[in-house]
């Protein structure tokens, strides 16, 4: 019998599933969750309610789905992957008319027990639909443009919705994690320097609008940008929160003033600092050494996740495990760079340890496809 007749592929089936599981990566989300649970508690000035304690809940419910996500075979999740995006387009048209307003934006559906943010299921759906369908394509018609058309209206669809909403920080995130599939799949860097151009010319049609009757952006946003030049220009108004966060980073120093005892985040002079600026909250009171850790967390997340990907043989596991990953890192990267002063403030949480019930649950969901295409890759056996 010849070695190719004696190798035969196979995939864990019933409770042996449990045993492949990336565990490493189920021990890194634990880890970084419960610093979370560590600075909500802070924050709140020594108590669990009212953020700690509904967090845990929600990390343990999220667990749940995690593991339960992950035993499905992840062929299923490819077949499925058409009908979860569209569930989550009608969701976000749900918003539209029928949609809570908080903060000045219309983005949640209150379900009694819970508001869900569908823009953040969508983040997840967009990438399993573009994986399904970069899975169906052959590869030599990627780069062709009526199949580069497709993926282009899957990701500017949610985008628009998302728009409208308004929610600048989580479009531009559906952009970003949209096109970064669309070149792990292959699609011809022509095609991204075009939109490079196209959004250098927009950036540029943005400024120019402003004051005009066909103004690209709410006043908000543009008070935003200004900040982000130059938050001393309104310390006490519109660069307020970017003057604060800056103030709260520095003054943890390589080890922070201790556990508790951070003085920006205790005097309430750091804004939403259970949410969007946790970060500085965590700088604070542990310091650089501190935000190294958390990074290097997140960053072994993204390891493992990379590794696992390029170990699998099928294309829709590997793909959807690479475009998970990216959103993944988009969230951090821009949450940290935000309230750095590094980046416009566009409101995006900080993944697994800022407040809140929609990402913290669609990120264990997320996470938990991961894991369906780490524990149903073919296996080599002797």
């Amino acid at each position: 019998m010849s070695y190719l007749e004696y190798t035969v592929t196979r995939v864990p089936t019933g409770f042996s599933k449990v045993l492949y599981l990336n565990w490493a990566l189920v021990l890194l989300l634990i880890a970084v969750s419960g610093v979370g649970f560590l600075m909500l508690y802070s924050v709140a000035g020594g108590s669990l309610s009212p953020w700690a304690d509904p967090q845990i809940k929600r990390f343990a419910l999220g667990l749940v789905l995690m593991f339960a996500v992950a035993m499905v075979p992840v062929w299923f999740w490819r077949n499925v992957a058409g009908v979860a995006y569209g569930v989550s387009i009608l969701m976000l048209l749900a918003v539209e008319f029928f949609g809570v307003t908080g903060m000045g934006a219309q983005r949640w559906i209150d379900l009694g027990f819970m508001r869900l943010q569908p823009s953040e299921l969508t983040k997840i759906t967009m990438i399993m639909l573009l994986a399904s369908y970069y899975d169906w394509l052959d590869v030599n018609k990627v780069s062709r443009p009526l199949w580069v058309a497709i993926p282009l209206a899957i990701i500017l669809v949610p985008v628009f919705l998302v728009l409208r909403q308004p929610d600048l920080g989580t479009a531009l995130l559906l952009v970003a994690g949209g096109a970064f599939l669309m070149f792990l799949a292959g699609v011809s860097w022509l095609y991204f320097g075009a939109v490079t151009a196209t959004g250098a010319a927009l950036v540029t049609a943005v400024f120019q609008s402003r004051g005009t009757p066909w103004q690209l952006l709410k006043d908000y946003q543009y008070r935003r940008i200004d900040t982000f030049l130059d938050p001393a220009s309104d310390p006490l108004g519109a660069g307020y929160h970017i003057t604060q966060s800056k103030i709260a980073l520095g003054s943890g120093g390589w080890t922070g003033r201790g556990f508790m005892q951070g003085t920006q985040s205790r005097l309430n002079f750091l804004p939403e600092k259970h949410t969007d600026f946790i970060f500085t909250t965590l700088a604070e009171e542990f310091g650089f050494i501190g935000a190294f850790s958390l990074l290097l967390l997140y960053t072994l997340i993204i390891v493992f996740c990379v590794i696992s990907a390029l170990n699998n043989k099928e294309r829709f596991g590997a793909l959807l495990t690479l475009g998970i990953a990216a959103t993944f890192f988009l969230f951090f990267a821009v949450n940290m760079s935000m309230v750095m002063g590094l980046a416009p403030v566009v409101g995006v949480p900080l993944p697994l340890v800022s407040y809140g019930g929609s990402a913290m649950l669609v990120l264990m969901v997320a996470f938990g496809l991961v894991q369906s295409a780490h524990v149903h890759r073919p296996r080599g056996r002797a």
